[in-house]
């Protein structure tokens, strides 16, 4: 058993993702995805979505097939890292608080020491040199040059919670794409996005004590949880605003404007595609043909697209 120290973090324990004793922890603390919701940076879930699970609203949802697949994955590509690093111990990790601010958690997947040197009873009791996360991505076309600190954001605000948290000054980050490529990235400690990190949570954090619910948006997380909030009908009528009334019908119908260019758009694009696998503009992945199970090629567009305006000022 390896059990590496951090500067700041304290060890509250190691528990199985989602069993009882980890959801308790987290039950009324931030963690470092829920801090890239807070922010509305996350593509799972929102501002609203993370207050009301906190508030004990609503149930968190059951863990979907990505994050079940990213937890039987990370086995083999913390062993992939560790391959690449010889000169590294990568130990098990668990749920730490930090010392002083108790409601900030941190759940990094590994801890990582340079050359340690083991005690008398052959354990590892020495203070980490960095934290890694491990992350599966089937598209990855969100991800940067390999070696650099090109991550997704979302990802970026989880790494540089989980170093405020611990008091350790880098992160790496192994990745293992949908075309089956390990990559690392590097992330270093921000001192001003931890700062401006700490103020957000504590804010959101206040926020919960208040009862101060964060305002609606257009995230589809607050959608499904507004859903949560209200299970029944009853069969009763309400009588709405009609600033309301006129800016679902407005939204309603703009809606289908909408999808009506998006199917356009696409099916111009499938059928410039034909058989190839991702259309480029420049250096930007706009979308990828895909398949499952063997049926028809549909598309999926890229992650980390351009400014239509910057694409046509390009070209002029």
């Amino acid at each position: 058993m390896i059990d590496f120290i951090t500067p700041t973090g304290l060890l509250l324990g190691r528990w199985e993702t989602g069993s009882p004793e980890w959801r308790a922890a987290r039950a009324t603390r931030l963690s470092g995805s829920r801090m890239a919701a807070v922010l509305g940076l996350s593509p799972w879930e929102s501002p609203y979505s993370t207050w009301c699970e906190m508030a004990g609203l609503v149930q968190p949802d059951e863990q979907t097939k990505e994050q079940s697949r990213g937890h039987y994955l990370e086995p083999a590509i913390a062993a992939w890292f560790a391959d690449q690093h010889p000169e590294f111990v990568v130990a098990e990790a668990g749920t730490y608080v930090h010392r002083d601010r108790p409601q900030h958690l941190a759940n990094p997947d590994r801890l990582v020491r340079q050359n340690p040197i083991p005690n008398a009873v052959g354990w590892f009791d020495v203070e980490c040199s960095a934290l890694l996360e491990i992350k599966t991505d089937a598209d990855g076309s969100a991800w940067g040059e390999p070696g650099t600190d090109q991550i997704p954001v979302y990802y970026r605000t989880q790494v540089q919670w989980y170093l405020d948290v611990l008091g350790l000054k880098r992160a790496y980050i192994a990745v293992l794409t949908g075309r089956l490529q390990f990559a690392e990235y590097i992330v270093d400690y921000d001192p001003a996005d931890a700062a401006h990190l700490r103020k957000v949570a504590d804010e959101f954090l206040d926020s919960l004590l208040w009862r101060e619910m964060p305002d609606l948006d257009a995230h589809t997380a607050t959608y499904e949880t507004v859903r949560k909030l209200h299970p029944d009908i009853d069969g009763d009528d309400i009588d709405i605003a009609p600033d309301l009334a006129a800016e679902f019908i407005a939204a309603t119908a703009d809606a289908k404007t909408a999808e009506a260019r998006a199917t356009k758009a696409r099916t111009a694009l499938a059928a410039a595609m034909g058989t190839a696998k991702r259309a480029r503009c420049g250096t930007y992945t706009i979308a990828t043909r895909q398949a499952k199970g063997g049926g028809t090629p549909y598309l999926v567009a890229g992650r980390k697209l351009p400014d239509p305006a910057e694409l046509m000022g390009a070209a002029a």
